[in-house]
């Protein structure tokens, strides 16, 4: 196991844990009418942002889910895929700030709702 480190690591980190959502029972549903070539690249620069210092993402998070008729399973849900990707692929302090940064993104985002 390696330490996030670069751009390459956070789209590793990013496909492995969409390659997850798509296919979990209770989060599959969000994203059936996605456009993932559009998607991923900005959640790569959202990770890249948050782990890296990368500038680009300008997109409020926050914001883009209110649409949404999340619940808190969901957000478990999302939480526990994001942080077993983490955990299956990397450690390290990168690795820690990315379980911390998705708890606070998925804690905000709830919390609108």
């Amino acid at each position: 196991m390696k330490q996030i480190e670069s751009l390459v690591d956070v789209e590793l980190l990013v496909n492995s844990f969409y390659d997850k959502v798509v296919v979990d029972a209770i989060l599959s549903p969000f994203f059936e009418h996605l456009d993932f070539e559009h998607h991923l690249p900005k959640m790569i620069d959202f990770w890249a942002f948050v782990l890296l210092d990368k500038a680009g993402y300008t997109t409020d998070v926050t914001q883009k889910h209110a649409h949404m008729r999340l619940k808190t399973e969901h957000f478990d849900a999302w939480l526990h895929l994001f942080n077993e990707t983490v955990d299956e692929l990397f450690i390290g302090e990168k690795a820690e700030l990315a379980k911390q940064r998705a708890f606070v993104v998925g804690w905000t985002i709830q919390s609108k709702h």
